[in-house]
């Protein structure tokens, strides 16, 4: 196991300190989120928050599984015999593996939502939601535990097949950076579409706009989206295209020790994703923060935690669901509904 323990010093205090920041608030964010849905009638209805919650869960998991046992291998020089080694990384595996397929079932309910806006709420019913939900995590369940169940290398560690991983098959790693590659591809190919609908939907409403004024703010609909869907992509390509990398090199060649601490510093990324999901999917819709602010109405009391009239007021919207990053970035879908048709 010495092969894999590579980090120097400065490094272990390095990634010590990201874990130990970066952990805890992962943690705190969407533990938040998972208890504001919880805590909204409303919000557990919609099948887009049910998404939300989803992710923020697997996020959860991603907190605890990778924090712990990234520590405890790098840091604490754990000496776990193969199952235990592999019932943790298959914790790591499943929390990011729900996270990525969550982030793809967000960007398809977006996708839904624009593109199917008059069917919209019975195509995408919270039956259909919850059964995806319970399909999506129990395949990534099993794919994730297949080298606890067998799916491992051959040899052991006398030669081991992969230099990132103890244990683990290169054929199994293979697969698995493979699927989560062809997933964050459809997660760009779904925004794209969203894009391009939007773009369509802006054209044909500057056409019959009597202003120019107004004309020119619904040309910007489609420039706002594609900046929001952007910063979206660029993290999320960001965080994960660097580990990925290594671990498909991995599978081809065998990498050096500066190649090896490279990879632990990109591992990290992945926990970084999780810590920014809940800013960009949650955090920025206009519901989940008066369903906060309801929260902490009731958990503080009245007086000076009590909301804004103005905001309690208003409650939430009744109306079509807008699974958008923000509000104000995507068209509202029961005032231009007639639109956003599909030709």
């Amino acid at each position: 196991m010495e092969c894999y323990r590579i980090l120097t010093e400065v490094e272990r205090k390095a990634i010590g300190s990201i874990c130990f920041l970066a952990g805890p608030i992962t943690f705190l964010q969407n533990a938040l989120v998972l208890c504001v849905i919880a805590s909204s009638a409303t919000l557990r209805k919609r099948p887009s928050y049910l998404f939300i919650g989803s992710l923020a869960l697997a996020d959860v998991f991603a907190s605890c599984f990778f924090t712990i046992s990234f520590l405890d291998f790098h840091l604490f020089h754990g000496s776990d015999g193969p199952d235990v080694y592999l019932f943790k990384l298959g914790g790591v595996t499943m929390a990011y593996t729900g996270s990525v397929a969550s982030l793809l079932l967000t960007a398809l309910d977006r996708y839904l939502c624009i593109h199917q806006a008059s069917s919209y709420k019975a195509l995408l019913t919270r039956r259909r939601a919850l059964l995806s939900l319970l399909v999506l995590w129990s395949t990534t369940a099993f794919i994730s535990f297949l080298p606890l169940m067998g799916w491992r290398c051959p040899t052991g560690l006398t030669p081991p097949c992969s230099r990132l991983f103890p244990y683990v098959n290169s054929a199994y790693m293979a697969c698995w950076t493979s699927l989560i590659l062809v997933l964050m591809v459809l997660i760009m190919v779904a925004y794209a579409m969203i894009l391009w609908r939007a773009h369509r939907h802006e054209s044909t409403m500057t056409k019959l706009q009597a202003t120019s004024k107004t004309g020119h703010s619904r040309r910007r609909m489609d420039i706002r989206l594609a900046r929001t869907f952007s910063l979206i992509l660029l993290i999320l390509v960001g965080c994960w295209l660097p580990a990925l990398s290594f671990m498909l090199v991995d599978v081809s060649m065998s990498l050096n020790r500066t190649q090896q601490r490279a990879f632990a510093f990109c591992g990290t990324l992945c926990l970084v994703n999780s810590a920014v999901n809940p800013l960009l999917y949650a955090l920025r819709c206009r519901e989940l923060r008066i369903a906060l602010m309801r929260l902490l109405q009731r958990l503080c009391g009245i007086g000076r935690c009590k909301a804004p009239p103005e905001e309690l007021s208003s409650g939430l919207p009744s109306g079509d669901n807008i699974t958008a990053s923000s509000e104000e970035e995507m068209p509202r879908t029961r005032h231009n509904r007639h639109t956003l048709q599909p030709e």
